[in-house]
């Protein structure tokens, strides 16, 4: 009958150590053992994946591979994987590779011995492809979402539809006043009779988007103003008086390109 092996839980310690240093070496995954900061071990692709050697890199300070404004952050989660015992959660974060470039990456860390030490361990994913087709497929949404339709020079109508929550207001308010800004401006229409309802944060909403958008030193005309949402601006104290109207985006162009 075979001998059985060991388990590696009652191997001694510095036997538990080589073993788990030849599975960690083969493994695909960018992996760093650290503890104080300070770098213990790194297999093969951690070493390639920061464009290193891992005698350049045993030693080195993981600190420095994080931008400063992320290193109060990566002391506080370090400290709660080493002390706190806890597992760190996924993070997002840039870093810099030891020839100065800059990488998206995940980071997984938990806890570990490493000899009689207590480290932790980091694993590293380059997730710089996947973060950049998030980015297009943001600006496709965007540009679908919020169409920013030219119709004469300088003219562009902006039509809302569906439901306008806080979220939405967030975004609308963030991006559109670029886009305005890049296609040169003068005019702008919004048109409003695609929103399903209108409440107080919309009509605050509406107000606000026309001191942004002025701001800029483009005009702006609100269309499509249904009874309904008049009779819930005024429920709202808000007097849409103030916003210049037109009863269509039609009737908002053939003003416009009267002047």
């Amino acid at each position: 009958m075979m001998e059985q092996q060991p388990a590696i839980q009652n191997m001694p310690s510095n036997q538990k150590e080589l073993v788990y240093n030849q599975i960690l070496e083969y493994s695909n995954e960018a992996t760093v053992i650290h503890s104080n900061h300070k770098v213990l071990y790194i297999n093969q692709s951690g070493a390639h994946f920061l464009n290193g050697t891992k005698e350049t890199i045993i030693g080195f300070n993981v600190l420095d591979l994080f931008k400063s404004t992320q290193r109060n952050h990566i002391r506080e989660r370090a400290r709660k994987v080493t002390i706190d015992k806890q597992i760190g959660d996924v993070l997002e974060t840039e870093i810099f590779k030891l020839d100065g470039s800059v990488i998206e990456v995940e980071l997984y860390c938990h806890p570990v011995v490493y000899g009689d030490a207590p480290a932790i361990q980091s694993i590293i994913k380059d997730i710089t492809s996947r973060k950049e087709v998030e980015r297009k497929l943001r600006d496709v949404f965007d540009e679908i979402g919020l169409p920013i339709v030219p119709v004469f020079d300088g003219i562009a109508v902006l039509p809302l539809i569906g439901m306008i929550d806080e979220e939405r207001i967030a975004h609308i308010l963030e991006n559109i006043p670029a886009k305005v800004h890049q296609k040169k401006l003068q005019h702008l229409i919004i048109d409003v009779s695609g929103i399903y309802t209108i409440n107080e944060s919309v009509a605050h909403f509406l107000f606000k988007m026309k001191t942004v958008i002025e701001l800029l030193g483009v005009s702006i005309i609100y269309t499509g103003f249904r009874p309904e949402l008049v009779m819930e601006a005024a429920r709202t104290g808000l007097d849409i008086s103030n916003l210049k109207t037109g009863a269509s985006v039609q009737q908002a162009l053939r003003r416009l390109n009267s002047t």
